[in-house]
């Protein structure tokens, strides 16, 4: 069975796209400045003359790049003072089975593989929810704080029985669905799944927008209903990851397979009106261009105001582009610059004056990149992420692992002060004193290291471990 992003590819011009919205402003770059300097509230104009450093030149022009990272940072310290945070996690993906075709994604693989009767071999992985289970509560005397867990859209998965029903009577065709006994291993129902992951008092952050749409597809349930269900499963807060480009002429382009960019907003809504904590993301360095990009923070922060606050951070993503269907098919010849990525997090901090903290992804900029962007405007470096598989599948090289000692060793070596935090950040612990480090905060918590002796040696002592 080919791959329906291999014929989507394929079909894409590989010189350009005709957009509606383009990086073309009546505002200067030197009026844009002044309104960030001054903590005025942005306009899309001003967002699109600071993270293109002024539509008059062509390319970045480094002078004013400074001048936008200066402000960005002077703003990070006034909402957030030195504080560098970081989380400790544990990754736990269910599936990589999905259909959804998604041009710039190599985490999943085509859900046919994965039935009983397939001869197609993969290296995917299915996991039920005992082994889902078992994952997190062998990792919680390690000390973990929050669970995170982002997955395929596996045909087989259902909110709940009830919905199996309703999808068993459906067109199948229509509604991505197939029977879980048709597959070799059965993912069990998202609410199985909440179930099995809440364990221990640990923080759940899982069921992005995309995942909350397969879960309700095929009936007329509401987002929070389905949200709801999830709550009370043991879901704590919902990654607003599924986001990519929230501007439709692009998603047309990279994931025409998924929700439109209202029922991304739709479901996001929905999570909070049931009392769900909120991340956002944006996805960049792909086909769009900086209008799209600041079109997308503009949809952020009109979504913080409606959700009265529910998003505790933002997180630019950079695009990884190796073995991605874009690359692969010369849609692409490469992800985002230096540049791009600095002026991304600098005018997300500059732009989403309603949101405190914004992250920067040691995983997608690597260690020295990843703490250049503490000094443009972000404040919080991720978590420990103890198995990490989607960026490594698109060939992302920085690892899946980050030890407590690494972290205090990093944020220190820049001047500022590392804070071990929960989800939600409400909770905070300055990391002092000498190593060795480990975790307080999470539900099992005692100080210890994450890593052991003999985990530490086999990573090359630098804290990160070799294979998941």
């Amino acid at each position: 069975m080919a791959d329906s992003s291999e014929h989507a590819a394929a079909d894409l011009p590989t010189d350009g796209f005709d957009y509606e919205h383009v990086p073309v402003t009546d505002q200067s770059f030197e009026n844009a400045l002044a309104k960030a300097r001054n903590g005025e509230r942005l306009a899309v104009a001003d967002g699109i003359e600071l993270i293109t450093t002024g539509t008059d030149v062509d390319g970045i022009d480094q002078s004013r790049k400074e001048l936008v990272l200066e402000a960005a940072d002077r703003r990070r310290a006034e909402v957030v003072g030195d504080e560098v945070t970081f989380v400790a996690n544990l990754n736990n993906n269910v599936t990589t089975a999905c259909n959804t075709g998604c041009l710039f994604c190599n985490f999943k693989d085509t859900a046919h593989a994965f039935e009983a009767d397939s001869d197609v071999e993969h290296a995917g992985f299915t996991k039920t929810p005992e082994e889902s289970r078992e994952v997190v509560e062998s990792m919680l005397d390690r000390g973990i704080y929050e669970v995170t867990s982002v997955s395929g859209l596996h045909p087989g998965f259902a909110l709940n029985e009830e919905h199996h029903e309703i999808l068993r009577e459906s067109d199948w065709k229509e509604t991505n669905y197939k029977p879980p006994e048709r597959y070799t291993a059965d993912p069990g129902t998202y609410v199985e799944q909440m179930a099995a992951m809440s364990v221990g008092d640990v923080h759940l952050h899982s069921m992005t927008p995309e995942e909350a749409y397969h879960a309700r597809r095929g009936t007329d349930w509401s987002y929070e209903e389905v949200y709801g269900e999830l709550q009370d499963a043991g879901l704590d807060s919902v990654p607003g990851t599924a986001a990519e480009i929230l501007v439709d002429e692009v998603r047309d382009v990279i994931c025409p397979g998924k929700i439109r960019t209202d029922d991304w907003l739709e479901a996001m809504e929905a999570a909070a009106n049931v009392g769900l904590g909120l991340t956002a993301t944006i996805m960049y360095g792909h086909v769009e261009n900086e209008a799209h990009r600041v079109l997308h923070l503009d949809k952020v922060r009109e979504l913080q105001e409606r959700v009265d606050g529910a998003i505790t951070e933002f997180v630019p993503l950079s695009f990884i582009h190796q073995s991605t269907p874009l690359y692969e098919h010369g849609v692409v010849d490469g992800g985002a610059s230096d540049d791009e990525d600095e002026l991304i997090i600098a005018v997300s901090r500059l732009y989403l004056d309603n949101v405190d903290h914004v992250q920067s992804s040691w995983v997608k900029y690597g260690d020295e990149q990843g703490l250049k962007m503490l000094n443009c405007g972000a404040d919080d470096f991720m978590g420990t992420i103890l198995s990490e598989e989607i960026t490594k599948r698109a060939g992302g090289e920085y690892g899946e692992f980050r030890s407590f000692d690494r972290y205090v060793e990093m944020i220190r070596a820049i001047g500022r002060t590392p804070v071990e935090r929960s989800t939600d950040y409400e909770q905070r612990r300055v990391v002092d004193g000498e190593p060795p480090y480990g975790p307080e905060l999470g539900p099992c918590a005692d100080g210890t290291p994450l890593l052991r002796e003999d985990e530490g040696a086999r990573a090359g002592g630098d804290g990160l471990a070799a294979d998941d």
